[in-house]
């Protein structure tokens, strides 16, 4: 939108009570030096901060960028040039509407940019030129990064990824004194607001042993077994990696075939299972499905060498045998999620290797296999980041839950990180309590060794795709993978990003039935049929690319949770009495959701 003639300004907020404000200094001086102190201590521990490698690498990657720059002088002075002509004409129109004369804007934000949503970013022409100053700054940054030339693509990716996180971290949006709405809020409370906010940094910083653990939600009731992850069962099987839960039918009849749910180790397997109106697993076992999932362990030192063919045989493996157990039926159908998808599809190999066929068909959610297009997460993962990461993981045995969160929220920083630092941090305010970030920040750390592998064979090398898994003497091809699968993928998804999946989807060898949904990682999945959010996309064989499939695609309103209900059915209708956990064979350990995951990281 265009900078018109200035409008009537916002009504002066009130002037500060100076002995209020005085004090409130004096209160918020302690609270940071208690911040700084929690800030400090791993130092004083002798433990450095793992920041300070990600910061190395940060410089290293920008380095190489400005050493290619500095290679070409005069594109160093075309692009200099291209930033004054942006600060020029900024000036030039900023001086005519400080004269009430129309003027248009250099830079605006795009659309989906919520920082600037403030009234006084347009109306008030110094706040209006500081905005445009920093998007013009802003874009003029990105495009040095893109058109530095004679830098390999993972460096530029890496450095693009940098100047990103720097960018946002940097926008005035984030400080009191550029920031209308701050200052206004700053002055109308005296600065009590950030006296709340310093000491709820100070406490995060400490609840972070060092590292700042981000407060995005209040924990409000929400307590796992009370009311997230309610859905009745039991635990029918446990070992030092996994506990089963078998839930409780609710309809008379149920499928012959039973359902395995394969969940990501990364995080708790309850995202399935929320809360009544959102939970997946209730609403499977309504539709007469005999549903299983595993919940793994929170692992410790403990299990520090357990790998990732350890997750398959004492995970999936273990999983099949108790369910044969508790159902009677050696054939099951099964879900992968994330990473437990890549899981799934690493024993879907290995099974098609060896001649097991218990598992029918598969379904795989938001799962990558081909590592070609992983998205933002690969800039975290090469040799010498690896090697790093490694050392940290095998001096303790696990890595830290948060290191993957952190990870993550850099995915995209102006919703997940910077909303919560101005609001908890600056504004002073207590988030709202919210199941989905509580979830979120319910964290599981990661054994060293299976963690050291799933980096190493499929971020680094992609090892899965090219056919070189070797998994107990087993070489493992996808291509020999030939029972039905579901593939699904989210349009907006930047953990396990749709173009990955569907070139994935090309490397089994039988049918693929590809689906798009709405939205990201979790709501594309989470997406309830009773109220959904966003729509789904279907198309017949996966050949050509995305983009191509996409064009072509059939939209379709609501969830697809019943289109693959009724892909299940098709495969296996009969159905049989219902089933009650454990059957004749298995005695229940205790009551759904189980130990392993109230376990906090």
């Amino acid at each position: 939108m265009a900078s018109g003639k200035q409008q009537s300004p916002n009504p002066a907020p009130p002037a500060p009570d100076l002995e209020r404000l005085a004090s409130n200094t004096a209160k918020l001086v302690e609270e940071m030096g208690k911040a700084t102190a929690a800030a400090l201590k791993p130092v004083e521990e002798g433990r450095p901060p793992a920041s300070s490698e990600e910061l190395s690498d940060l410089v290293k990657t920008l380095g190489q960028v400005v050493e290619r720059w500095a290679m070409d002088p005069h594109r160093v002075v075309l692009a200099q040039a291209s930033l004054t002509k942006g600060f020029m004409e900024l000036w030039t129109n900023s001086m005519k509407r400080m004269q009430g004369e129309e003027a248009q804007a250099v830079a605006e934000p795009d659309a989906g940019d919520r920082r600037f949503r403030d009234p006084e970013w347009s109306e008030n022409p110094i706040f209006d030129f500081i905005k445009q100053a920093y998007l013009i700054t802003s874009r003029w940054a990105e495009d040095v990064v893109k058109s530095a030339d004679g830098v390999d693509a993972h460096t530029k990716h890496k450095a693009e990824f940098y100047v990103r996180q720097i960018l946002s971290a940097l926008a005035p949006t984030n400080f009191v004194a550029t920031n209308p709405e701050l200052l206004r809020e700053t002055v109308s409370q005296n600065g009590e607001n950030l006296v709340r906010g310093m000491k709820m940094l100070a406490e995060d910083i400490e609840a972070g042993k060092g590292k700042l653990k981000l407060r995005q939600t209040t924990s409000g009731n929400f307590a796992v077994g009370v009311n997230m992850a309610t859905t009745p069962g039991k635990v029918v099987f446990r070992n030092d990696l996994i506990e089963l839960i078998q839930y409780a039918p609710t309809t008379d009849t149920v499928f012959k075939r039973p359902l395995l749910i394969v969940p990501p180790w990364i995080n708790k397997f309850y995202i399935l299972d929320l809360n009544p109106e959102k939970s997946f697993i209730r609403w499977a076992v309504a539709q007469g499905l005999t549903v299983f999932t595993i919940s793994w362990v929170n692992p410790d030192e403990r299990q520090a060498k357990k790998s990732f063919e350890d997750y398959m045989r004492e995970g999936i493996f273990a999983a099949l045998d108790a369910v044969e157990k508790a159902t009677g039926e050696k054939h099951v159908t099964a879900i992968g999620y994330c990473v437990g998808g890549t899981l799934l599809s690493v024993a879907l190999a290995y099974m098609a290797a060896t001649g097991d066929d218990r598992i029918d068909s598969a379904t795989l959610f938001t799962t990558q296999v081909d590592f070609t297009h992983a998205g933002d997460l690969a800039v975290f993962v090469d040799e010498g980041q690896i090697k790093s990461l490694e050392d940290r993981m095998y001096a303790q045995g696990y890595l830290e839950g948060s290191s993957m969160a952190s990870a993550f929220n850099m995915l995209r920083p102006n919703d997940l990180i910077w909303p919560y630092m101005i609001n908890v941090y600056l504004k002073g305010q207590e988030p709202f309590p919210f199941d989905l970030l509580y979830w979120n920040s319910d964290s599981t750390r990661m054994p060293a060794a299976n963690h050291s592998f799933y980096l190493r064979n499929c971020y680094l090398e992609n090892n899965l795709a090219k056919g070189k898994i070797d998994i107990g003497g087993v070489r493992l091809d996808l291509g020999k993978v030939t029972i039905p699968i579901y593939n699904l993928a989210a349009r907006e998804d930047h953990i396990a990003p749709a173009r990955s999946v569907f070139k994935g989807s090309k490397e089994f060898g039988g049918d693929v039935t590809f689906v798009v949904a709405g939205s990201g990682h979790i709501a594309g999945v989470v997406n309830p049929a009773d109220k959904p959010k966003y729509q789904y996309w279907t198309n017949g064989k996966v050949e050509g690319t995305l983009e191509h499939w996409l064009a072509h695609a059939t939209e379709n309103p609501g969830t697809w949770w019943p289109h693959w209900l009724s892909w299940i059915e098709a495969q296996a209708p009969e159905r049989v009495k219902a089933r009650k956990p454990g059957g004749r064979r298995l005695k229940p350990l205790c009551d759904a959701p189980g130990e392993y995951v109230k376990v906090r990281a």
